[in-house]
C-alpha cells in the first residue's frame, strides 16, 4: 500500500503543465484579437479631424505608414501595414493628395489610397490664356509645376501624338473648369484640355460655309487672334470680318497682339520697333495669319472664326471702353483714331487731375 501512496500525481503534472499553455495561447490569441478587433474598428478620434496627406510616386508602403500614424489617420503603423498585406494592397497604393478624417476606420482610409480617391481643386482656364499663362495658373495652385508643364507644353513630338499640327499645344488648351489633382502629371493634365478642345471643335466645325478655304490650324489661329483683340462678345464676328475682308484683299492683318506673341519677355510697352521687328507672329511684317495660334480662343471666338459678319470693314480702333470703332476704308479709320486718341489723352487728363485733386 505504501507503494501506492501518491501513484497518481506524476501523471498529472504534464497534464497540468498542457492545460497551462493552452490557456496562455488562447490567452495570447484573444488578446491578439482584442488588439486587432480594436485597431480595425476603434478609429483614432471620435472627432472629424481634416488631415491632408501627400502620398508621392515611389513611396513605399511603411513610410506612408508611418506618415498617416504620425498625423493620428491611424492608430498604428505595424497593424496598419499588416492589414494592407493580408489585403494584397502593399502594391497597389495610389499617388496623390488625399483628405482624411482622425474618425476614419483603417479599411477606409487603406480603401481609399488603393482606388485613388484623392482631394481634387476646381481649375478654371480663362479665354485667351497662352501656354504660359495656363502654366502659371496650374503653377500657382500647386497642381503643376510650370516648367513642366511648358516643356511638355512645348514638345513637337507630344504634340504631334495629340494629332496637332504645330510645334507647341499652343490653340488646344481649351478655356474651361476643370477638376485637377496635385500630382497629376503635365501630359496628362495637357491631354484632358486638348480632348476637351477636340470636343468643341468637331461640334463647331460641321458650321464651316463651304467657301471658306481654311484648315484647322488656319482657324485656331484666326480665332486666337480674335480673342486676343476683343472681349466684347458681340463683336468678335466684326472682327473676324475685317481680318477676313484684309486676308481676301492681300492686306497685312497688322494685328498687335500677334507683335507681342513674337516678343521674348515683353515688358508691356509695344514700341515702333517692335512693330518693324520681322518674326513668325508679326503680322505687320508677314502677310496672312501667322505660324500657329497666339492663344488659346474660347467656343465664341472659335465660332466667329469661321462665321465672320458679312460687312465690309477692314479696320477697328479701340474706342477707351472695351469695345471698338470700324470703319470701310483708311480715311474714316484716321478720322476715329484721331477722335478716340484725343478723348483718350482727354481721359487720361481727367484722371490725374483726379489724382492731384
Amino acid at each position: 500500500m505504501e507503494g501506492d501512496k501518491g501513484g497518481g500525481c506524476p501523471a498529472l503534472i504534464p497534464q497540468m503543465k498542457t492545460n497551462t499553455i493552452i490557456i496562455s495561447v488562447l490567452t495570447i490569441i484573444l488578446l491578439m484579437a482584442t488588439h486587432i478587433y480594436t485597431f480595425l474598428y476603434t478609429p483614432p478620434s471620435k472627432e472629424r479631424t481634416p488631415k491632408t496627406i501627400f502620398i508621392s510616386h515611389g513611396a513605399s508602403f511603411s513610410i506612408i505608414a508611418r506618415e498617416l500614424e504620425r498625423q493620428a489617420v491611424i492608430s498604428d503603423a505595424g497593424k496598419f501595414s499588416l492589414l494592407a498585406k493580408f489585403n494584397g494592397a502593399i502594391t497597389k497604393i495610389k499617388a496623390g493628395e488625399y483628405e482624411f478624417t482622425t474618425s476614419m476606420l483603417p479599411s477606409e482610409v487603406l480603401d481609399m489610397i488603393v482606388s485613388g480617391q484623392v482631394k481634387d481643386y476646381t481649375v478654371t482656364i480663362p479665354e485667351g490664356y497662352n501656354i504660359k499663362e495656363v502654366a502659371m495658373v496650374l503653377d500657382n495652385i500647386n497642381i503643376a509645376d510650370k516648367n513642366d508643364f511648358l516643356t511638355k507644353a512645348a514638345d513637337a513630338a507630344f504634340a504631334a501624338s495629340l494629332g496637332i499640327d504645330g510645334s507647341s499645344v499652343e490653340g488646344y488648351l481649351f478655356p474651361d473648369t476643370y477638376r485637377f489633382t496635385k500630382g497629376m502629371a503635365a501630359d496628362e493634365i495637357i491631354r484632358r484640355m486638348v480632348q476637351r478642345f477636340d470636343k468643341v471643335y468637331r461640334e463647331i466645325v460641321y458650321k464651316k460655309p463651304s467657301w471658306l478655304k481654311m484648315s484647322k490650324k488656319q482657324i485656331i489661329a484666326l480665332a486666337s487672334i480674335i480673342e486676343k483683340e476683343t472681349g466684347a462678345g458681340i463683336e468678335r464676328p466684326l472682327i473676324s470680318a475685317v481680318f477676313h475682308n484684309r486676308i481676301k484683299k492681300g492686306m497685312r492683318l497688322e494685328s498687335d497682339p500677334t507683335v507681342i506673341y513674337g516678343i521674348k519677355n515683353f515688358n508691356g510697352n509695344l514700341t515702333r520697333k517692335d512693330l518693324l521687328t520681322k518674326t513668325p507672329y508679326n503680322t505687320y511684317q508677314i502677310y496672312g495669319l501667322p505660324s500657329g495660334p497666339i492663344a488659346n480662343p474660347g467656343r465664341a471666338s472659335l465660332e466667329a472664326a469661321i462665321a465672320p459678319s458679312n460687312v465690309p470693314y477692314i479696320f477697328f480702333v479701340s474706342k477707351n471702353n472695351g469695345s471698338h470703332y470700324f470703319s470701310r476704308n483708311l480715311k474714316e479709320h484716321n478720322r476715329a483714331v484721331q477722335f478716340y486718341q484725343k478723348q483718350r489723352g482727354r481721359n487720361q487728363n481727367h484722371a490725374a487731375a483726379m489724382i492731384n485733386y
